[in-house]
């Protein structure tokens, strides 16, 4: 087994990678060549060895406005000298309110109340009780299906794997998941929309589908559908032009709530605060994590239309309107650095610059169409994924050599099953597009 430096422990090396069992991971093969990252600032990470690794990623596509932005740093810092945490039940500090105003006033389009939660999957979470206690306090409680869709992700609490569509992420935990769920199929098709440049001009029918499970379950029995605007962790899954629209439509026509995952397409990664903006397409909850700290501190959040918000709060004013919270939801160190990043992303145009970048970068991306046992380059925004012929008898290993190959040659990518995904930082610069894609295209050769 490698083992870390010494100098990085000042306990048994081999101990110490032991102790850890991560998350996702082959740990196995990990711990036996592992890689560590040690230190960061903007665009890169710095390896144990002392290397620069430029982050293709940002990080878990949750740091968007680089690492370790000085801004985002001090609000954090200033913070801890005066408030460390605060109870968020019957008791509110300052910076909370102050976060939850920034962001219904910058989100508009009916959204009024802000839920915090730590993480994309407890705002999932959140979200989905929200849109079954909303229809029983409407006196609907006969509302209790949620549809999600095939190759969603959604967290991995027991109710984003049920509405969820990853197969490994559901199968062993089977028995457990929540009843009544089902899905419409991904908007994935290779034989349609290979090589397309945005969004797909082929595929807004699939939204069809949402009418058969109407017709088969009814929809005095469905209470919200969830879907990610564009499916990140599935590699870069893009709605096809009009899908969304339809979606909203059938959704509105038959009362069931539309919830957006924007866990990873919130905060810039499209080229706008949230899908709303680039799409025109407004949801009745949307799920938010990640960009809204740049990864500096865990927090997560649902938004909610004011109409729903409304219909809890009826009865006995002293009585608790939704039994539902965590004990950091809105933590004083999350909200000072949301504050902060809000602030960098408005000041320094982040999102504007995403947009801007993003052609830069989809010419770079599909210049890799031709490269050995490529079948597919997609985009949108500041996200890219390049799929790969699978190997006989080797699911996903392809990938995962390619994205080895990244790693030593100083670049951090993502692969999931046969696809490379990149999501680099709002701040990257042309001359850094070019670097990570020369990197990816060095790996692919090299893997051929």
């Amino acid at each position: 087994m490698s083992t870390l430096p010494p100098s990085l422990s000042k306990t048994e090396p081999a101990a110490e990678l032991d102790s850890l069992w991560m998350p996702f991971t082959h740990n196995r093969l990990f711990k036996k060549q592992p890689r560590v990252v040690v230190q960061a600032e903007g665009m890169y990470y710095t390896s144990q060895d002392g290397r620069p690794i430029l982050d293709g990623l940002s990080g878990l596509w949750c740091s968007n406005a680089g690492h370790r932005h000085p801004k985002i740093v001090a609000a954090v810092k200033r913070q801890l000298d005066v408030l460390d945490y605060a109870p968020p039940f019957q008791t509110m500090h300052d910076k909370g309110f102050e976060l939850a105003a920034k962001l219904t006033g910058a989100t508009g389009r009916g959204f009024e109340q802000v839920f915090f939660t730590n993480s994309g999957s407890e705002a999932v979470d959140t979200a989905l009780k929200i849109a079954l206690a909303y229809h029983k306090a409407r006196g609907d409680g006969g509302r209790f299906r949620l549809l999600g869709r095939a190759k969603g992700y959604h967290g991995v609490g027991f109710g984003g794997i049920s509405v969820g569509g990853m197969v490994a992420n559901r199968k062993a935990f089977a028995s457990a998941l929540l009843p009544g769920v089902d899905h419409l199929p991904h908007t994935h098709d290779l034989g349609a929309m290979a090589f397309s440049r945005g969004q797909p001009s082929w595929g807004a029918h699939l939204a069809e589908d949402l009418e058969r499970l109407v017709q088969l379950h009814d929809a005095s029995t469905i209470a919200a559908l969830i879907i990610e605007p564009m499916q990140g962790s599935a590699g870069v899954i893009v709605p096809p032009v009009g899908y969304l629209e339809r979606i909203r439509e059938i959704c509105t026509k038959h009362g069931i709530l539309l919830i957006f995952d924007e866990v990873i397409t919130g905060f810039g990664r499209i080229g706008s605060l949230f899908s709303a903006d680039r799409f025109g397409v407004v949801p009745d909850i949307l799920c938010f994590a990640k960009g809204i700290t740049s990864g500096v501190v865990p927090l997560g959040g649902a938004l909610v239309q004011k109409a729903i918000y409304d219909a809890f709060m009826q009865g006995p004013e002293h009585l608790v309107e939704f039994f539902h919270g965590y004990t950091y939801s809105g933590h004083p160190l999350a909200c000072a650095a949301g504050l902060a990043a809000l602030e960098v992303y408005h000041d320094e145009g982040l999102f504007e610059r995403a947009r801007a970048l993003e052609p830069v970068l989809e010419a770079a991306i599909h210049s890799l169409r031709g490269e050995p046992h490529v079948i597919d380059t997609r985009n949108l925004g500041l996200a890219a994924a390049v799929e790969f012929e699978p190997r006989p008898g080797a699911a996903s290993l392809r990938a995962m050599e390619i994205f080895h190959h990244c790693f030593d040659h100083g670049a951090m990518v993502r692969y999931t099953s046969e696809i490379i995904a990149i999501g680099p930082a709002l701040i990257i610069s042309e001359d850094e597009i070019a670097q990570l894609i020369d990197i990816l295209r060095n790996a692919i050769q090299a893997v051929a």
